[in-house]
């Protein structure tokens, strides 16, 4: 018999061009600090707010799995075919209708939260979800200068510092 039981979820979305170990890391600190069952690594086509992707989304999905073969709590998903939608609120949406949650925690970079005002229905996903906000290199003074940051902190908005790892995927696609 299957147990019934709502777990805790946390969502990291994105294009993951590539994916890599900072990807990883807030993942786990996500879990730790939040006492997080899993985390669904939802990989979107295309982000609205960058350039196309070099790599197709078919090799980011894999590459992403290859980099999580021991982290077993992050599952790698792409939900956009199936929900008809790359909005985010539609993905919570989604997500809170087919997994058995007691709580979904939307996890982003701060580099996401400067501009996270323009996103489709943003204060609605403060309804939906609490917004985990780990800290980059370089954004931290306009992420908390933001008007996202500004309006929900410490109403469903947490900012994270941390150690942080020292890459990004906009460098390893340099390389």
């Amino acid at each position: 018999m299957k147990k019934n039981f709502k777990k805790k979820i946390g969502i990291l979305g994105g294009t993951f061009d590539p994916a890599h170990n900072g990807h990883i890391e807030i993942s786990k600190i996500a879990k730790k600090k939040f006492k997080l069952d899993k985390i669904i690594w939802c990989i979107t086509n295309q982000n609205p707010f960058k350039k196309k992707s070099n790599l197709s989304l078919l090799k980011r999905i894999k590459y992403a799995k290859k980099i999580n073969l021991k982290n077993k709590f992050i599952k790698i998903k792409y939900f956009e075919k199936k929900i008809k939608s790359r909005k985010t609120i539609d993905l919570i949406n989604f997500i809170k209708k087919y997994e058995k949650t007691n709580g979904l925690y939307f996890i982003m970079g701060a580099d996401n939260l400067i501009n996270f005002h323009k996103w489709y229905k943003w204060q609605e996903i403060f309804n939906e979800c609490k917004i985990l906000v780990f800290d980059r290199k370089g954004y931290k003074h306009r992420s908390m200068k933001s008007l996202t940051y500004k309006k929900f902190n410490k109403k469903g908005l947490v900012f994270i510092s941390f150690k942080k790892v020292n890459i990004s995927s906009s460098q390893l696609r340099k390389i």
